[in-house]
């Protein structure tokens, strides 16, 4: 089921959801809808993993010096 919302827009923003509109052959719908998905997903997993890396440390979950140090070894050492 589609729902619809109403939404008030920069002129300097619909100008550019009209120019890739056009360029692409899509209505200016579909590219506010697949930019509003697109960011709602990426947000979505942010906050995913940002409430899975509070729970770890709540717990007390941390990387081991051994694992920073492997991590070093591979990556090069970190600015401390």
């Amino acid at each position: 089921m589609n729902t619809s919302m109403s939404l008030r827009l920069s002129e300097e923003l619909s100008n550019k959801i009209n120019e890739i509109a056009i360029a692409t052959g899509r209505t200016k719908s579909f590219v506010a809808v697949q930019a509003l998905q697109d960011f709602v997903e990426r947000e979505a997993w942010q906050v995913s993993e940002i409430r899975k890396s509070l729970a770890e440390a709540d717990v007390g979950d941390f990387a081991t010096d051994e694992e920073m140090k492997a991590l070093d070894e591979k990556w090069g050492k970190r600015d401390r």
